[in-house]
């Protein structure tokens, strides 16, 4: 059960293996793009280019969707990013249980953006978790865990693929013997639990009050969807890319700036190519590296700078 690209590693790693994938549930097709067309979930796709049967129900709990699972007799059946909450007849349904894919290190951000929540929190260190489901979200006995290193430059996007192909050989490695009953679940400390709430476009607004590592840790965790963004002269500029200037150049300059102020890069800054221009933060500044402005390409800061006269002393957001 699964729809994203996350799903697909998993996926792949079961059809490879010698077990028998007996059918694939994943949401179904939704509109999409510009003309609005029906687009399947890429789960589908790749389990159609496998000949496996797919079951798309609207509502996996109504009673002809548990039909059609009931008909595949799945002794198992494992999850990867479905997108659906499943109840308790369903959980019944498989005779070994159901095993979950979950992007991190349970029990901290159970829900549906962990890859997001961990970048946001500024942690080092995030991994994956394949535990057993169970009525509560995220809360089942944990089979397996192992950690990964969230590197500097790490958006959602990049980590999710990471934490996709780990997830997916975890899964491989201890599924066999899971299923031989040698491995203990182990329950999860409710004390230590964190939540990882669905993303909204409302998160996207860009407060530069905020410090600069934190609204840098805000335009990684919001790409690629929905993109952090602020505001030039009334209209929107998507914020790409990023990197959040030490606090000994961020002094230098124009200290007394208002903050979103539009900055020269100071000259000695460490940052990435293609910066060019820093914003005043509520603490330190933020190098643009990359950025986009409505309806038009994205352009690295310093092409942005070129192509926008009088950008430097404007205030952003508002």
């Amino acid at each position: 059960m699964g729809s994203p690209e996350f799903a697909l590693p998993t996926l792949r790693r079961l059809i490879e293996s010698d077990h028998e994938v007996a059918g694939v549930v994943t949401q179904p097709d939704r509109p999409a793009g510009r003309g609005r067309g029906l687009r399947p979930p890429p789960a589908k796709e790749l389990a159609q280019a496998h000949g496996l049967p797919v079951l798309q129900p609207e509502r996996v709990n109504a009673p002809d969707a548990l039909d059609e699972l009931r008909a595949l007799a799945p002794e198992a059946i494992v999850i990867a990013a479905y997108g659906q909450i499943l109840k308790q007849p369903l959980l019944d349904l498989p005779t070994r249980g159901i095993l979950n894919v979950h992007a991190s290190l349970l029990p901290k951000y159970r829900g549906a953006t962990p890859a997001a929540a961990a970048i946001l929190a500024g942690e080092e260190t995030t991994g994956v978790t394949i535990l057993e489901v169970r009525l509560a979200l995220d809360a089942g006995p944990i089979v397996a865990q192992r950690p990964l290193p969230i590197e500097p430059h790490d958006t959602t996007g990049t980590l999710n693929e990471k934490l996709a192909e780990l997830g997916a050989d975890l899964l491989i490695e201890v599924l066999p013997a899971w299923e031989r009953g040698e491995i203990e679940p182990q329950p999860q400390d409710d004390a230590e639990t964190s939540y990882a709430p669905m993303l909204q476009r409302e998160d996207a607004h860009i407060d530069w009050s905020q410090p600069a590592v934190d609204v840098w840790r805000q335009v990684r965790a919001l790409q690629p969807w929905p993109v952090a963004t602020t505001s030039v002269d009334g209209e929107p500029l998507r914020i790409l890319e990023a990197w959040p200037l030490e606090d000994t150049v961020a002094t230098v300059g124009e200290p007394d700036a208002p903050t979103a102020t539009v900055l020269a890069l100071p000259p000695d800054a460490e940052a990435p190519a293609g910066a060019g221009f820093a914003v005043r933060c509520g603490q330190g500044l933020l190098a643009v590296v990359r950025a986009q402005r409505a309806g038009r390409r994205a352009l690295s800061g310093q092409e942005l700078l070129r192509g926008f006269r009088g950008l430097l002393g404007k205030r952003l957001g508002g």
